[in-house]
């Protein structure tokens, strides 16, 4: 039997405490290690097989101790991996419960994501898109690198050091503040968009974050002139952008932005970058209409993008005379996809061949297609402008 023992924020339950007692081996960090007295014990270190190895060699119980609840973004997932169900788990509590405690702040309508041994990137997406996200953070992400990447947006930011232990400080501060700050581990980030707080009883957990509809008629946004991508393309750009919780979407050339307003609905981190200054103002009323947060870059590509975070996917709805320029750039830069919509079909070949070039693989599409119209008592088919649709993906 393997007994998983979280320590921190409560006392050890006695249940807890004859399990330790009674095991033939403690496995845990040098800190979790030094709170117990065990006959036999072995450290557990960032790679987990040589612990996991003791485990197995161990002919007796054996006890592993782990932070807070070790059933949520813990070694329980690890243990069961390499060992079966045959673990007990004696859960603490969690450092996000005890975080959000020590904030006075519910968290039904929280994300919770973890930097800790992945890459950073998603969890900064995360807080970018959403006004409430809880953070798990590492040694080689820092709550300082965290707030740094977020600088140039309104965050606040909770950070809850050594939770439950002698040292425990708790500070709440502008994401700048904290960018400025040493920090010690562990620690776990609270990210507050303070304006957009929830004020309503939360009804799920995770709350929901996929919207209930997509592909959204033109008249659900402002436009000039029908300049604007139309619904049954829409459906298509989205499919093929993958928008989701974690992911950042450039949408370049944004027009009215109805792409990236759709992409944030889903929960994406959006950039709109749109050179023309009416268009811009479209953009951040579409996105107040649809309650999504976007940043607005009113400049051109493909200069305006240089400076911008690293995005996963973009979509290019407009790029003039510049667009060649602009596909080298973002297919260097894009972690999964690029979706350019083009009109013209002198065009479609040089996007795929820029796409291509930028080391994605790459496939063309004509999307047409027809509205029934009334026709007197009858009814007609009345097209919608073709588009083209290249798409490059990183394979």
């Amino acid at each position: 039997m393997i007994a998983v023992v979280g320590i921190g924020g409560s006392p050890l339950s006695e249940a807890a405490r004859a399990r330790i007692q009674r095991s033939e081996l403690v496995v845990g960090s040098p800190r979790h290690l030094a709170k117990v007295r065990a006959r036999k014990t072995h450290s557990l270190t960032g790679d987990l097989r040589a612990a996991f190895d003791a485990i197995a060699a161990c002919p007796g119980d054996v006890v592993v101790l782990a932070s807070g609840d070790p059933g949520f973004f813990g070694i329980v997932r690890a243990l069961g991996e390499r060992f079966g169900s045959n673990l007990e788990v004696h859960p603490g509590l969690s450092s996000i419960a005890l975080a959000f405690s020590r904030a006075g702040l519910p968290w039904d309508d929280a994300l919770v994501v973890s930097a800790h041994g992945r890459d950073p990137h998603a969890a900064i997406n995360a807080c970018r898109a959403h006004p409430k996200v809880a953070v798990l953070t590492s040694p080689r992400f820092s709550p300082a690198d965290l707030a740094s990447a977020l600088s140039d947006l309104e965050r606040t930011c909770v950070v809850a050091e050594h939770l439950g232990e002698p040292g425990e400080r708790v500070v709440r501060a502008p994401a700048r503040e904290i960018a400025a700050m040493q920090w010690s581990d562990p620690n776990v980030v609270v990210v507050l968009d303070e304006d957009r707080l929830a004020t309503r009883k939360g009804r799920s957990f995770p709350p929901r974050l996929a919207p209930e509809s997509w592909a959204l008629p033109e008249d659900a946004f402002d436009h000039r002139a029908s300049m604007i991508t139309k619904a049954e393309v829409r459906a298509l750009v989205l499919a093929r952008l993958g928008p989701g919780v974690g992911d950042l979407i450039w949408d370049v050339g944004a027009g009215s932005g109805s792409v990236g307003t759709e992409c944030a609905r889903h929960g994406a981190a959006v950039i709109a970058i749109e050179r023309d200054a009416a268009s811009c103002e479209l953009i951040a009323r579409n996105a107040a209409r649809h309650g999504v947060p976007l940043t607005i870059v009113c400049g051109a590509a493909p200069e305006a993008l240089e400076p911008l975070p690293e995005p996963t996917a973009v979509f290019v709805g407009g790029a003039g005379d510049s667009m060649e320029a602009t596909l080298k750039l973002v297919s260097a830069r894009a972690r999964r996809a690029v979706v350019v919509a083009l009109a013209s079909i002198e065009r479609v070949g040089v996007a795929h061949r820029a796409l291509f070039a930028g080391g994605l693989e790459v496939d063309s599409v004509l999307v047409q297609a027809a509205r029934l119209k009334p026709l007197g008592d009858a009814h007609r088919l009345a097209p919608v402008n073709p588009v083209f649709l290249v798409t490059g993906t990183r394979a």
